[in-house]
């Protein structure tokens, strides 16, 4: 049977949560000089405080870097190698403010075989802590190689 195949189970399943994470304002500065954004509501805390959010909040793309460390994958025998292979859907649900805790939530969502391997398609949900609605919505494709 394909590696496509044997996964075919887990459709559907949840595969797992994280511990729950916090956004400090130093990770929150050391994104932006990474990436040159530099916007107020997300570096300057004194303007931030009397912007729309009553504080800096996290960037969006952020939050989608931290997918890679935080966002439960399957670990599966006879898996050589698994890559990001991209991103078919993003929100940007609930902002996420400056000392906030998130943690990730993986769905199965679909199973696809392609030569030499399985894509996964998963639902990876953002939850902010003591929020009614996720920070974010992800669907994030892996690629796994037998």
């Amino acid at each position: 049977m394909s590696l496509a195949g044997e996964l075919q189970d887990l459709v559907g399943a949840e595969y797992g949560v994280s511990d729950w994470v916090t956004i400090e304002q130093s990770r929150i500065q050391q994104f932006a000089d990474a990436t040159e954004d530099h916007q107020w509501i997300h570096v300057d805390p004194d303007r931030a405080a009397e912007g729309p959010f009553g504080r800096t909040i996290v960037h969006g793309y952020l939050t989608l870097s931290l997918l890679p460390r935080y966002a439960p994958t399957p670990d599966i025998d006879g898996v050589r190698m698994g890559i990001n292979y991209g991103l078919d859907r993003v929100r940007f649900i609930t902002p996420i403010p400056v000392g906030a805790r998130i943690r990730f939530r993986t769905t199965i969502v679909e199973v696809t075989e392609f030569p030499g391997g399985a894509q996964l398609k998963l639902k990876v949900t953002v939850e902010l802590e003591d929020a009614e609605r996720p920070a974010c919505v992800v669907e994030s494709l892996v690629r796994l190689y037998e």
